[in-house]
């Protein structure tokens, strides 16, 4: 199925790329590539006086990195300013632990975790027609997601769900996240911790069965999110922290969440879904919103949604050509690596397991950047 964008073309300009790690810069480099175009990854503003500046000239950051220092200086010449992200169907392990993305995003507007301001995503979904071939698209690739089990990490792990018979008709998967991450600080308004996020959903459904499971960078010990485990089982009936994400789905019956990307992928499983916060995927009459986004006027059928979030919005690359690829050929992909990576990839390791894992990726990196 050939229906990739032809990037190399939409990348004929002098991309500037600020907030990029070594690690990130080995494959941004790849997604920004174009014979006709160039990319340099630069640690100051200063250094762009060596360069020159023309209506070629692109500024690059890493979400929302550097934000006001780079928007001024932008807005002094006249300079587009493009973010770049993870897309929403990323890998075989986490990007804390430098595994590299089969997707990104790269907005021209603002970026999809922000809904204080636009994003090309939010504009996609708001404004763009989408025919019936692209949703029929998006349906088939929806059912290939959940038939596969596909997640945005694909990790797997050893916890048993074990729901008691009498308990299994409302299970609320309640998915952790890492509260320092940009989508928390600004897509919350009142529920802002994991652990506020249990006590809101606890007292709203005081009979159901919660099922908690961590987020997977928390787990790992690589961002913070931590909720005391003596307080963790007291909102909530069972905290899973080595499971996957698509066994959690599997047995829950509703998801309540802040802003995690757990909350779209229940909507593929045709889950009710609670939004406390104001993710991507909130305000179009598909979620249980505590809170609006008043751009969002627009009421989506659920393969609009996915035809914006998965197949207009991301690029992906496949990993073994760097070629740009599809989604289905991604999600292909990710399920085979995944069936045969996982008994080396938990997600639950040890320190210098991980260490040793960041290790080869940079070193990875390096042999590349040569």
């Amino acid at each position: 199925m050939d229906q990739t964008v032809d990037f190399e073309s939409a990348n004929r300009f002098r991309f500037l790329c600020f907030g990029f790690s070594l690690w990130k810069q080995n494959y941004a480099r790849r997604y920004l590539y174009s014979p006709q175009g160039e990319v340099h990854f630069l640690r100051r503003l200063s250094v762009i006086k060596k360069i020159p500046i023309d209506d070629r000239t692109r500024i690059v950051t890493w979400g929302l990195r550097g934000e006001n220092e780079l928007l001024h200086f932008a807005a002094d010449r006249g300079i587009p300013v493009l973010r770049m992200e993870d897309g929403f169907l990323r890998s075989i392990g986490l990007g804390s632990d430098l595994t590299a993305p089969a997707s990104l995003v790269l907005d021209t507007r603002g970026i999809y975790y922000d809904p204080t301001g636009p994003s090309d995503l939010e504009h996609i979904l708001q404004n763009e027609a989408f025919s019936e071939k692209e949703l029929a698209r998006a349906r088939e690739l929806r059912e290939q997601i959940v038939a596969l089990k596909i997640s945005k990490y694909n990790l797997d792990g050893a916890d048993a769900l074990k729901i008691p018979e009498d308990r299994k008709s409302r299970v609320l998967l309640v998915p952790g996240q890492v509260e320092d991450d940009a989508s928390i600080q600004l897509g919350t308004v009142d529920v802002r911790t994991n652990f506020d996020l249990l006590k809101a959903v606890r007292a709203q459904n005081p009979e159901a069965f919660i099922l908690f499971k961590p987020h997977p960078d928390v787990v790992s010990g690589n961002r913070k999110g931590q909720v005391p485990a003596d307080a963790a089982r007291q909102l909530a009936d069972l905290v899973v922290e080595d499971a996957s994400i698509s066994r959690c789905l599997d047995v829950a019956t509703e998801v309540h969440t802040m802003t995690s990307l757990v909350g779209f992928e229940g909507l593929l499983r045709g889950l009710p879904v609670h939004a406390f916060g104001r993710p991507f995927y909130a305000g179009w009459g598909l979620t249980v919103d505590r809170h609006g986004v008043h751009r969002r006027t627009r009421r989506l059928q659920l393969d609009e949604l996915v035809a914006g979030a998965l197949i207009r919005y991301p690029r992906y690359m496949d990993p073994d050509t760097f070629a740009f690829t599809t989604p289905e050929n991604i999600v292909l992909r990710l399920q085979r690596a995944r069936d045969g990576a996982n008994r080396q990839i938990p997600i639950r390791a040890s320190r210098p397991v991980r260490q040793l894992r960041r290790l080869m990726h940079v070193i990875k990196a390096l042999l590349n950047a040569r």
